[in-house]
């Protein structure tokens, strides 16, 4: 009897575990983990949080072709990388010219080279080359730990090289006189053939140069630095002798001791003198002076110049000398924001911090334009009333005629933007003048430049609703023709060619079947005739333009599709060659799921929102869980990334046991003007009214997405928005981590808050304040911010945290000593972020045990 109870009772272990295994419902595309390694309704336990911690050096690497490197080696070949599985490849030479793709060599030849000549260790199926260029006689040039050698491309020989003597690597001196973005790394042999010792310099990106040691007469220093930076090179009597740019490939500057691509002194042009050479314009004691150099006398052209209405030393000069341009300047307030680190590492005592900050309302920085009649000596007064209040004058330039000059003129609260034409005798006169009802968006949509010595000019505008560019006669102020046009927007101006009249450029909303937020390049005449797309696969593209310009290398990829790669014609968009395309086969065995891209209508029931959502890899069958907002809804950009990435922020907190969401809504930037009015003296709206319809229409499909458990968490802006959704909507964000936000606009630095919120100060920046609002929340909500936050003033926080003491209003706070901007994004802020929203939202205690 006993004996069959047990066999009984086995029997019903055995079902019951069975059903279990059944009801956790197995992930789309086999994409979820093996059956034995799912544990049932484990949301927040330590399982969930193991997962999440190891979740992205599981899935790091784990994408075939995710980048081929591909690196062009002249006018029309390609050398790139092409893997046979995650840990063997072959390096590829793809001929554009002749559609065709081939290994570059014998791999295994080379292998046994490296290892023989080089003492390298090299594995045939897994070389480790990065550098290449092309010799002078077709060779192909390898860089590898400071070895450079060449592959005999027929017979796959290694030969190594001395670059010193070959001048296929010599580098030439350059007019540069700042380094660029570093990209690659690189090196630089200084070789110094001269009897004298010369020093090296590295110059920054600001154009100051520091001191990087000497190289001795007859000798040669190897540098280390990357692509793009800029050394220079003085004598020991401190003259400069030349300037060197790294390249891709390390380089050789051979240096004699005698000057290169250096213009002589003489040459040199100095605003301050007219181009007659007659006079030099000078500032002193806050007035404008100017010197006739032939008769060394000086005159004085004002006598009103004060501390805070003073003469900048900033000239313009007309081209006939008659006339000149000085900037007369009154400086900004003075506004000092004091923080205090609590615990400074080197010492006991807190220590003080104080830095100028400017805050929207405040006294800035304005300039405007002086003329003054060279030949009579005398100022000629310039009707202002077109100018009367600049935000920024910028990009100023005389006529080819001297008969009058223009410029771009930024007024304050960014609702005029103008180009303005002052002619000799003082008249001004608007060629170009946008006036919405809302704002320029000057920060991201200004583009002008002069044509044509100056006769006509490209403009950049969203006066048809969306962001294009037009062809200008500045000789008549009028637009001359349309040179894009449509329900699709201008993202950048690439590159402007005179001599061809075309235009190459990026877009966004190219295509109608596709997300509205893939970038897409193309090409159009300045008549506005002659469109081509060079880009057409469905994901967000770019691109790398061959040497000769007669292809591009385009790559395109989209958060549910891992990359491809191709070659395509650069005048016609036209495919030559497929070189690539991704395989994410060993990312999905680890169980990784795909974000699933998700378009709804917003508040005008009309327009497309856009967004993802990122689902935890272990979901039980029926088991309802939270929401998670991920939101940053800054008007400056979009915030949805559209490229493909296998580890975001946001499946660490989703392995917890939440759906991730990120969404941009109305209010944000890259689509129509309509679109992004929305933010207009409007911050506070965030785009809510789209998202909570969003996730409405996604549970629609995902039943297991309990909208009665919301959560939302963000930084800077992105706190900002948290907050206000639990003190606008309540009723539907039940918890939110808000960190490092500038809750109040009147707090926050000048230029971003008054760009969208506007200018004199109104009642809309205090009805939208957090602070002024802090008696409104619902729900639970922690705040993070860093005591050293020099980004949006601590304060801002704080004042905040007095508001809802004030309200008695429940909430959590964490101030993180000696953190500046983002602390809440630490290791420390991303855990206590994710055990809140497992306390608030899943209602169970942290790692609990299964």
């Amino acid at each position: 009897m006993k004996t069959r109870n047990l066999l009984f009772i086995a029997a019903l272990v055995v079902v019951a575990s069975a059903v279990a295994l059944l009801l956790i419902e197995p992930a789309a595309n086999d994409q979820s983990l093996q059956a034995a390694d799912r544990p049932q309704d484990d949301a927040g336990s330590r399982a969930a949080y193991e997962r999440a911690s190891s979740m992205r050096s599981r899935v790091q690497n784990k994408v075939i072709n995710e980048d081929i490197q591909a690196q062009w080696l002249d006018g029309d070949t390609l050398i790139y990388r092409l893997q046979d599985s995650l840990t063997t490849w072959r390096y590829m030479l793809a001929d554009a010219n002749r559609e065709k793709s081939e290994e570059a060599f014998d791999h295994a030849r080379v292998a046994t080279d490296m290892k023989e000549k080089l003492k390298l260790n090299a594995d045939a199926e897994s070389l480790q080359l990065s550098n290449f260029k092309l010799g002078s006689k077709g060779q192909l040039c390898v860089s590898l730990n400071a070895i450079i050698f060449e592959i005999d491309q027929r017979s796959s020989r290694l030969n190594k090289i001395d670059p010193l003597n070959n001048g296929d690597f010599d580098l030439p001196a350059t007019s540069a006189r700042r380094s660029v973005n570093g990209r690659t790394s690189s090196g630089i042999i200084f070789n110094n053939t001269s009897s004298e010792t010369l020093s090296i310099h590295w110059v920054d990106a600001s154009g100051q140069s520091k001191a990087y040691g000497q190289v001795e007469p007859g000798q040669s220093k190897s540098q280390q630095t990357f692509s793009g930076h800029l050394w220079k090179i003085t004598n020991p009597s401190g003259q400069t002798l030349g300037f060197y740019q790294a390249e891709d490939f390390p380089g050789v500057a051979q240096l004699d001791g005698q000057a290169h691509g250096i213009e002589p002194e003489q040459e040199r042009k100095d605003p301050r003198v007219s181009p007659d050479g007659q006079y030099l314009a000078f500032s002193r004691d806050n007035n404008l002076f100017v010197k006739n150099l032939d008769r060394n006398s000086e005159h004085q052209l004002t006598t009103d110049g004060a501390a805070n209405w003073r003469i900048s030393n900033e000239f313009y000069w007309s081209p006939d000398s008659a006339s000149l341009v000085a900037m007369r300047v009154k400086p900004a307030q003075s506004r000092t924001v004091s923080i205090v680190e609590s615990s400074p590492r080197d010492q006991l005592q807190p220590r003080l911090e104080q830095f100028n900050y400017l805050k929207p309302g405040d006294e800035i920085w304005q300039e405007w334009p002086e003329l003054f009649d060279i030949d009579a000596l005398k100022q000629t007064p310039i009707d202002r009333a077109l100018l009367d209040n600049p935000w920024a004058i910028s990009d100023l330039a005389w006529d080819e005629d001297s008969e009058g000059f223009n410029f771009l003129y930024n007024q304050r609260g960014h609702q005029v933007m103008r180009v303005l034409h002052i002619d000799t005798k003082g008249k001004s006169e608007a060629l170009i003048s946008e006036e919405p009802d809302t704002f320029v968006n000057y920060s991201n949509k200004t583009y002008f430049q002069r044509l044509n010595e100056g006769k006509q000019a490209i403009w950049m505008s969203e006066r048809s609703g969306y962001n294009h560019l037009y062809l200008i006669d500045m000789q008549r102020g009028r637009v001359k023709n349309a040179i894009t046009k449509g329900d699709w927007l201008v993202r950048d101006v690439l590159a402007v060619d005179e001599e061809s009249e075309t235009i190459r450029f990026s877009a966004m909303g190219v295509y109608r079947d596709q997300d509205p937020y893939h970038l897409h390049f193309g090409e159009v005449s300045f008549s506005g005739k002659g469109l081509t797309w060079l880009t057409e696969g469905d994901g967000t593209h770019w691109i790398e333009r061959s040497p000769s310009d007669r292809y591009i290398v385009d790559h395109y990829s989209r958060v549910d599709l891992p990359p491809i790669h191709e070659i395509r014609d650069a005048k016609s968009g036209k495919l030559v060659l497929e070189l690539a395309r991704a395989d994410w086969s060993p990312l999905l065995e680890t169980g990784w799921k795909s974000p699933r891209r998700f378009s709804a209508k917003g508040r005008d029931g009309k327009t497309d929102i856009w967004g993802y959502v990122i689902e935890p890899s272990v979901i039980a069958k029926g088991e309802k869980l939270p929401v998670i907002e991920s939101i940053y809804a800054g008007p400056h950009g979009h915030f949805v990334a559209k490229d493909f990435s296998a580890w975001r922020g946001q499946r660490e907190i989703s392995e917890l046991g939440f759906y991730v969401v990120k969404i941009d809504g109305m209010g944000t930037n890259w689509r129509s003007k309509a679109f992004h009015d929305v933010c207009w003296k409007n911050l506070g709206d965030s785009g809510f009214a789209d998202r909570m319809l969003w996730m409405q229409a996604l549970a629609k499909e995902y039943p297991q997405m309990d909208l009665d458990r919301v959560g939302i968490y963000g930084g800077s802006a992105g706190g900002q928005s948290t907050l206000r959704a639990l003190l606008a909507h309540g009723d539907f964000y039940k918890a939110g981590v808000a960190d490092c936000g500038c809750h109040d606009n009147r707090m926050d630095k000048i230029w971003w808050n008054e760009a969208w919120m506007g200018w004199p100060i109104g009642d809309h920046y205090a009805e939208q304040s957090n602070v002024t609002q802090a008696h409104r929340l619902q729900g639970k909500l922690m705040l993070t911010v860093g005591e050293m936050d020099h980004n949006v003033d601590p304060a801002s926080t704080m004042q905040v945290v007095d508001a809802l003491i004030k309200a008695d209003k429940d909430f959590d706070l964490i101030v993180f000593p000696g953190a500046d901007h983002g602390a809440g994004e630490s290791a420390y802020g991303r855990r206590r972020r994710a055990d809140f929203f497992v306390r608030n939202l899943l209602e169970r205690e942290p790692r609990w045990e299964r």
